[in-house]
């Protein structure tokens, strides 16, 4: 890059307007940061004073305020996901293509010299070739994710207008030959979506392809020792240069675990208690809720499950209309079942805390494996149901629950079944071999030269593009 290492480097940072993109995108920000690298974040009003306190103290990151256009039926005040139905989330894919003056007049005073882009802005290296800028595709998603669903090789031998179901529960042609040969149909039924056309708009697949094929380089949030093979694949399916940014292990949590659960905590033995949460946008349903909940007082274990519902629900009236009869009684002592946020780094990292049941969203997975937490994966959508495969099969780090084929049922002998294969039956081949696996990848994440290293060779690559 002209100018060499004098030369202050400015990046743009441009997420989705969704935390679970926002996030890796701040994680980045605040590594590049450490680098000399000059950050705008650009994000809605709404978001500033929810995640100003996630970035490092430095004078070299900048959050932008940018204002979502207004389209009819997307409520005004609502500047991210968390709280839109599902139609409003094609709505705010549909603002977001209306943003293009307003980024472009912005990057035309910010000249920076990159700009790292989200999936639904596929439009961004259109408008930065206009203005010199170099473009950086910034996926938020696992490689085996990417591999599997957004590659043009998708669509070989698909004559529809998108693949089928039965398309969709086999790897697209060319796909690494790794621990897994199949998804269940209903796995491929709800990645479906992926490849849906609404109010006119492009499909996510679209979007993604379309921003792969144009951007500069594409950068991905993982690393070759975790999924070397898919990384090559999509580096194949592209022909361009496939930058790692390493698995952006999140920072030791700062704080003190409220003394309401630490004391629960303390009640009970080292590496004993389950905990299990779904994060803030996946929900169970009411028959599935309800076999977790017995399925968890089952395994004998004392437990910690947090359960959360949409937006407007009263969640205590909620679960008593789920939950078994005298359920709440029946486990008093044993069990805890709350709604709402909760501390979960530092409940992980609690010395009793021995499992974590999660939804195989890739945070709450590094988090757990970066504790002595053993990893039960019940994953619920998307990107998801590849994260446990890479997880509970590649890296052999974790267990999958068992499910139904048709519907994803599960029942409560499937959720005692999977706690039991890595919290009781630990000298049995497979759950000896899973907690190894686990000290494994937990001494891989925890070491910070290597975390390092991957960051620094990122910036080089970045400094040496043309």
């Amino acid at each position: 890059m002209a100018g060499g290492e004098a030369k202050e480097i400015h990046a743009v940072m441009f997420p989705y307007f969704a935390f679970g993109h926002i996030s890796p995108f701040i994680q980045l920000s605040n590594k590049l940061s450490l680098h000399g690298f000059r950050i705008s974040f650009l994000t809605p009003p709404g978001n500033v004073s929810r995640i100003k306190s996630s970035f490092l103290v430095t004078s070299t990151i900048q959050i932008i305020p940018i204002q979502i256009t207004k389209v009819q039926g997307l409520p005004s005040h609502l500047h991210n996901t968390s709280e839109m139905t599902p139609a409003m989330h094609e709505l705010l894919k549909e603002a977001v293509d209306l943003m293009q003056p307003q980024i472009k007049t912005l990057l035309s005073e910010l000249r920076p010299q990159f700009v790292f882009f989200d999936f639904a802005h596929h439009w961004v290296p259109k408008l930065c070739s206009q203005l010199g800028i170099k473009t950086l595709f910034f996926s938020v998603f696992s490689a085996i994710s990417g591999a599997y669903v957004t590659v043009p090789a998708r669509f070989i031998g698909v004559e529809t207008e998108g693949p089928t179901v039965d398309d969709l529960k086999k790897p697209p042609c060319g796909y690494p030959q790794t621990s897994f040969t199949s998804l269940k149909a209903f796995q491929a039924q709800d990645l479906s979506y992926v490849y849906k056309s609404f109010n006119g708009r492009p499909a996510v697949y679209h979007r993604a392809v379309d921003g792969f094929n144009s951007c500069s380089a594409i950068v991905l949030k993982s690393c070759n020792e975790m999924e070397g093979p898919y990384v090559d694949f999509i580096k194949t399916q592209y022909q361009k240069p496939v930058l790692l940014t390493g698995p952006l292990t999140p920072d030791p949590p700062s704080g003190v675990l409220d003394e309401k659960w630490a004391s629960w905590l303390a009640q009970h033995p080292p590496k004993s208690v389950i905990f299990c949460s779904f994060g803030s946008e996946t929900f169970l349903k009411d028959d599935q809720l309800k076999e977790l909940a017995i399925g968890l007082e089952l395994t004998g274990l004392p437990f910690f499950l947090v359960v959360n519902f949409p937006g407007g629900v009263e969640a205590r009236a909620e679960l008593d209309r789920v939950l078994p009869k005298g359920f709440m009684e029946a486990i008093k002592g044993r069990g805890v079942v709350h709604s709402g946020w909760v501390q979960q780094q530092l409940i992980l990292a609690h010395e009793s805390v021995g499992c974590c049941i999660c939804h195989s969203g890739f945070s709450s997975i590094m988090e757990a494996l970066m504790n002595d937490c053993q990893l039960v994966l019940l994953p619920l959508k998307g990107d998801q149901f590849l994260n446990s495969k890479l997880v509970a099969g590649d890296m052999k780090a974790g267990v999958e629950v068992s499910r139904r084929e048709e519907d994803g049922y599960f029942s409560k002998e499937n959720i005692k079944e999977a706690v039991e294969t890595v919290m009781v039956d630990v000298d049995k081949e497979a759950g000896f071999s899973i907690r190894q696996n686990h000290m494994k990848w937990k001494d891989f994440l925890l070491n910070a030269e290597i975390q390092d290293k991957l960051i620094s060779n990122l910036v080089e690559q970045l400094k040496a593009m043309p």
